[in-house]
């Protein structure tokens, strides 16, 4: 068997184990849902909600975006029904039975509160308080912020037994995963509804306890953090992608900042350097922050490091003009840019390290659960099987000395993590088989 089959074998085992819920069937299962903030996440949400639960709400603040909202759940739907996935009719009726909301006065009978605004904890903190008053005390709340602490949201909560994390990611409709993210006070009886839901939306699901960026956020924060280094050592942005590609990414680097959205890269950024300094952000925030300033904010407002127009269909995307003179300016002055297979193996490698320090630290409860977030999250080179399965094959005595390298020839943030070490010193592996 090569390498490759072995890993793609133990992806799909690691999948199956993900679609089982490890607390077992609630005793009361969650059957009115509300999800805040009809926005893209909200509305995604929203979508893959309404065919599995009886009641479904969808609230903003506006009719305007509620309006807006609406629409983002018509089109996954009418996307069904042009595939021949979905009737028309069972579009219309999903659609009718869509609650729209301006206010709380109609949350008195839900279960389930999913949270997907602004990512601003004093206004997150304001809205749990209000939603608490106006739902019943067995009511969920849950938060698809990609970065907060839960624990730091939770304060606000006369309920701390029943808050959690529930992060989905863009486009909800398409992406598989979903990572819950539980606290010190959070109940069992909560994680098990919450990861119930998860698996009725189709979605496979990983549990994580609380921390700065979770799992999934925490490394993708190192890899762009590093991708964003190439690009200012010399790396154009379409060469950073096809490096990407080739090493087995599903999309280049810079296209997926894109897709994240500049201005969430931003906010996850600067946190992340109030708690993890320079270790995690290594290129300069001054980049993504003047892209932010510029209205760079990546494919949902039409140009990040890309242009997009709609009327585009596949081909070559023009690189932003905007973007393009303000990676120029912060161009590392008299610096050779890295070869193709050093982006690759900074970026890969970054990205490996901080999913070991996540196992490290009991973010993650187990190699398993490292593979598949990182795989159906980001699509992390899965012909690799993930961060764990990669350190299996690729050897983690090897890895520590390629890390050892780069770290005497870039810096500290290249330091191995103390358990692959451990683990290279050992012989042992990370994967049962």
């Amino acid at each position: 068997m090569t390498d490759e089959s072995r890993a793609l074998v133990n992806l799909f085992f690691g999948k199956t184990q993900c679609e089982k819920n490890p607390y077992g069937k609630p005793e009361k299962m969650p059957q009115n849902l509300a999800v805040l903030g009809a926005g893209l996440m909200g509305a995604g949400i929203a979508a893959v909600s309404l065919e599995k639960f009886p009641k479904v709400i969808l609230k903003d603040v506006s009719e305007t975006a509620i309006s807006k909202g609406e629409d983002m759940v018509r089109d996954v739907f009418k996307k069904r029904v042009k595939r021949k996935k979905m009737s028309q009719f069972d579009c219309d009726r999903l659609m009718s039975s869509l609650h729209t909301e301006l206010d709380l006065s109609n949350f008195g009978d839900t279960d389930l509160v999913i949270e997907a605004v602004f990512e601003d904890i004093n206004l997150k903190h304001r809205i749990i308080k209000e939603v608490e008053a106006a739902t019943p005390d067995h009511c969920i709340f849950a938060s698809n912020t990609s970065a907060l602490p839960i624990g730091e949201l939770a304060k606000a909560s006369k309920r701390p037994e029943n808050f959690l994390g529930m992060h989905y990611f863009s486009p909800v409709d398409k992406m598989p995963l979903l990572e819950i993210i539980t606290t010190d006070q959070t109940s069992k009886e909560a994680a098990q509804a919450a990861v119930e839901v998860g698996l009725k939306q189709k979605k496979t699901v990983i549990v994580v306890k609380d921390g700065p960026g979770f799992y999934t956020t925490r490394v993708i924060g190192a890899l762009m953090g590093e991708a964003f280094a190439c690009i200012q050592e010399g790396t154009a942005p379409q060469e950073l992608d096809k490096a990407f590609v080739k090493f087995g990414w599903p999309v280049g680097g810079a296209s997926l900042v894109d897709e994240v959205g500049i201005d969430v890269a931003y906010k996850v950024t600067k946190y992340f350097l109030e708690v993890f300094g320079d270790r995690i952000s290594a290129g300069d925030p001054r980049v993504i922050e003047e892209l932010v300033e510029n209205g760079c904010l990546g494919k949902k407002s039409g140009k990040g490091i890309y242009l997009y127009d709609k009327r585009q269909k596949g081909g070559t995307r023009q690189l932003n003009p905007t973007a393009e003179k303000i990676l120029n300016r912060y161009r590392t002055p008299g610096q050779v840019a890295p070869s193709i297979e050093d982006v690759q193996w900074r970026t890969y490698m970054r990205s490996v390290n901080e999913a070991a320090l996540c196992l490290q630290e009991e973010i993650i409860a187990n190699p398993v659960d490292g593979n598949i977030g990182m795989i159906f999250g980001i699509g992390h080179c899965p012909q690799r099987g993930g961060p764990f399965q990669f350190l299996d094959t690729y050897g983690a005595q090897n890895f520590v000395d390629k890390m050892r390298q780069y770290e005497e020839d870039i810096g500290f943030r290249f330091e191995p993590a103390q358990i692959v070490m451990d683990y290279a010193n050992s012989g042992k592996k990370f994967m049962k088989s």
